[in-house]
């Protein structure tokens, strides 16, 4: 059994280094990950080319961990139901399960909560919050999700984006049979956006994308997608893209859509088109994170149109456990959204695959495989 563990550590923005860390000792209440696959997400690359989460210090990055369990203390895996050798996701928050907002199925908002899986420092004991490294500490109110270990890892590994698309499609989204869905955004979580308005029963599916997302928008097709919109032409035809606003009307017949999910980071556009092609008395929900920057918003359309507008934070244990059930279902070729696989050493290059700085590359879901 090996005594150090080795880890990538952001050290600031656009620097990432291997470091390696002792092994935690496992108590009665606590236990260790070995990290099967780590799945990479759009908010890994804003924080790590500094645009998300402001300075912070070191820390291993990698809130979607998949593993199986390699250590576990007794009081621990009678709480988790869970032994050696079972395979795990995790979440990336780490509430106190005491307080108020814990008891009350609030704990995404535990005001006791001081680690997070993936994004706690490294000076913080026992410094192997984050799934960027070959085992992580399993805290003794880590939120874990049990799943098939007959799964491939990389598509296991998809539980946070496919439960980012159900919770916010049908739990915040509440979308119904036959709805008219529009998903702004093509990324891994629009695409699982696709994947769970098809399986709720959605009527008519829209998705947008830039001329860049090409083949993202090929893959939601695949899912149930139909209707991909490029917002934004082609440069190289200088053609310009299509007004998603009209778009919508021309596909709806004037109806507009019944639910709309803005999902792109940083754009401000997609928040006003988000407003302006749902129907009145629809429901609209933000998940895409702006940099913290304020966003023009015109109220008046939410008042005279008396619209619903939820905010989307994360993913939750609902989201998670329906998700789990839909890829262990194996309904979906999930499969084809995985794009790339990369070692712990080549942690710094996944996230910049995804992040499209790559050239050649056209990522959809990454992942990193320490083993590998």
């Amino acid at each position: 059994m090996a005594d150090m563990v080795r880890a990538a550590v952001q050290v600031g923005p656009g620097k990432i280094e291997l470091r390696e860390f002792p092994r935690p000792r496992v108590g009665p209440d606590d236990g260790l990950l070995r990290v099967e696959a780590n799945g990479i997400c759009g908010s890994d690359v804003e924080t790590y080319r500094g645009h998300l989460g402001g300075p912070r210090p070191a820390f291993i990055p990698g809130h979607e961990p998949l593993g199986i369990i390699d250590e576990i203390g007794e009081r621990a895996a009678q709480r988790w139901g869970v032994q050696p050798g079972d395979r795990v996701a995790l979440e990336v928050i780490v509430p106190c399960r005491s307080c108020q907002d814990c008891l009350t199925g609030r704990y995404q908002f535990c005001r006791n909560r001081k680690y997070g899986h993936g994004v706690t420092g490294v000076d913080t004991e026992p410094a192997l919050w984050g799934g960027l490294a070959e085992y992580m500490y399993l805290s003794p109110t880590s939120v874990l999700h049990k799943m098939d270990n007959s799964l491939p890892a990389e598509l296991a590994a998809m539980y946070n984006a496919l439960g980012a698309g159900v919770r916010w499609t049908c739990h915040l989204g509440e979308v119904q049979l036959g709805d008219t869905v529009l998903v702004l955004g093509a990324g891994q979580r629009g695409i699982a956006a696709v994947v769970a308005a098809r399986a709720a029963g959605a009527g008519t599916i829209i998705i947008t994308g830039l001329a860049a997302d090409a083949h993202k928008l090929a893959v939601a097709r695949e899912f149930g997608a139909d209707h991909t919109v490029v917002v934004d032409g082609d440069p190289g035809a200088s053609t310009t893209g299509d007004d998603i606003v009209e778009r919508v009307r021309e596909i709806t017949d004037g109806k507009m859509a019944d639910l709309v999910l803005e999902l792109t980071p940083l754009a401000a556009g997609p928040v006003s088109d988000a407003l302006l092609a749902v129907r009145p008395g629809g429901r609209v929900v933000l998940a895409g994170l702006k940099g913290n920057r304020e966003i023009p918003l015109r109220s008046d359309l939410i008042i005279n149109r008396a619209l619903t507008i939820r905010g989307a934070f994360g993913v939750d244990a609902r989201g998670m456990a329906d998700a789990i059930a839909l890829i262990e279902s194996r309904r979906f070729p999930l499969e084809k959204m995985h794009t790339h696989t990369f070692g712990l050493d080549e942690a710094e290059l996944a996230i910049q695959t995804l992040g499209g700085d790559v050239p050649g590359e056209s990522a959809i879901h990454v992942s990193v495989h320490p083993a590998t």
